[in-house]
């Protein structure tokens, strides 16, 4: 893959390959609870530096990641190469994804919603391409409720934050789009994690109708 990304994303790469080790150590219960049971065709939206890979690195597994940001690519690569881990990388983004109706087992995404430039697209074609029953299993942080001394915080910062985390909002409401999104079954959970002003997470699954 040719790396014709911006300075931002290639900085954005290295960031996050480097310095999300404690947001990790606090999340790795929630995703060994989601990711636990899945197998099949995973495709996960936005794998970023792999931080995921290692929960999927077993033989009822086929990865594939679709990944906007080129300078990902070469932390993903040597993620598996660590873990002897087959993976499939795929350029594209969330609201049009490069792969056919139905064919997914799972699609995963992890502070990813938060990001897209069209979340209620992107849920639109995570519907497109699960298999009738399949699951979607999602951690993403959200906005802090409203009238509160935080949310006035990220609405403030949102257009500097944006700016420094390739284009993630702050202050989205994602799970209102969950549950407009048209999925016959979610459920999720609210927690808060050790991360300044992004601290309101949901974490949980949706399935789509069989």
């Amino acid at each position: 893959m040719a790396h014709t990304g911006t300075l931002r994303q290639r900085i954005f790469a290295w960031a996050l390959a480097h310095f999300n080790t404690k947001y990790e150590r606090f999340v790795e219960q929630y995703k060994q609870q989601l990711f636990s049971d899945l197998s099949g065709t995973v495709l996960e939206i936005g794998p970023g530096a792999g931080a995921n890979l290692r929960y999927f690195a077993r033989p009822d597994v086929h990865w594939i990641g679709i990944e906007p940001n080129p300078f990902m690519e070469k932390y993903l690569g040597e993620e598996a190469a660590r873990l002897g881990m087959q993976i499939e990388i795929r350029p594209g983004t969330a609201e049009k994804l490069t792969i056919p109706n139905a064919s997914i087992d799972a699609v995963l995404a992890t502070l990813v919603l938060c990001c897209v430039d069209d979340p209620q697209l992107s849920l639109t074609e995570v519907l497109r391409v699960l298999k009738p029953g399949g699951t979607f299993v999602f951690i993403e942080h959200v906005a802090a409720p409203r009238g509160t001394r935080l949310r006035c915080i990220q609405n403030l910062i949102a257009p500097l934050w944006r700016q420094l985390g390739d284009g993630c909002h702050p202050n989205r409401e994602t799970w209102t789009t969950l549950e407009q999104a048209g999925f016959r079954k979610l459920n999720y959970d609210r927690i808060t994690a050790p991360v300044p002003l992004v601290s309101p997470q949901i974490v949980g699954t949706a399935m789509k109708s069989s």
